[in-house]
């Protein structure tokens, strides 16, 4: 599970991994359930045969996704991860994996809570080459009671209890789940695949090309 990551949001270095340039609103660095971070995700016009189109857009969202159905965005505080499991099927998440609607969501770090010395030490993961993530997402659209159009999104996660690394997180007796890190060569395929390929995409990241510090 994840609940804080450091977002990607130096202009070059984004640019120089996904392609694209972020918004200037990029939101905040720290990113935590409810607040805005960055996703990328395919343009409206994608495939339509116009060479202008960029393969992806990235765009301002709310960590957290945030159904149609939602009465306010507090909901986010909750909506933040998504199990792979059982993601067809909740209502917060099931019409956004019914749709299709897959999106990348751009991380420097990922944080997560080392409890081996009994206490919850905060712990940095990043990847070994130093490369920003690409983290699997879905995305919604939500409209506010004030009438604006607001998009969110949330992490995929899956099992981690065979993971040689991200299974040292989290308290000994609580599951172990971890994010889905995919690799570029699989951006593409994830941003299209539709939802009966979908669980194929969702692969844990080796742990040898992963590195912790607390």
């Amino acid at each position: 599970m994840c609940s804080h990551y450091q977002a990607t949001q130096e202009r070059e270095r984004f640019f120089r991994r996904f392609g694209v340039y972020p918004p200037d609103d990029a939101g905040k660095t720290d990113i935590w359930p409810g607040y805005a971070g960055l996703m990328l995700r395919r343009p409206a016009a994608h495939g339509a045969g116009d060479d202008a189109v960029p393969p992806m857009e990235a765009l301002r969202g709310v960590f957290g996704l945030l159904p149609h159905w939602a009465r306010d965005a507090k909901l986010a505080r909750n909506t933040y991860n998504a199990r792979s499991e059982t993601v067809h099927e909740k209502p917060s998440f099931r019409d956004a994996w019914r749709r299709g609607r897959h999106c990348l969501i751009a991380a420097d770090a990922i944080f997560e809570p080392d409890w081996r010395s009994g206490r919850a030490v905060p712990t940095r993961i990043t990847l070994a080459d130093g490369q920003p993530m690409g983290l699997a997402g879905l995305w919604d659209c939500w409209k506010s009671p004030e009438g604006t159009w607001v998009h969110s999104f949330t992490m995929l996660t899956i099992p981690a209890q065979d993971h040689a690394l991200m299974r040292q997180f989290h308290r000994p007796q609580d599951e172990k789940r971890m994010v889905v890190i995919l690799p570029p060569a699989a951006w593409a395929d994830w941003l299209d695949a539709p939802p009966h390929r979908s669980r194929e995409l969702l692969q844990p990241f080796p742990a040898e090309a992963l590195v912790a510090d607390a």
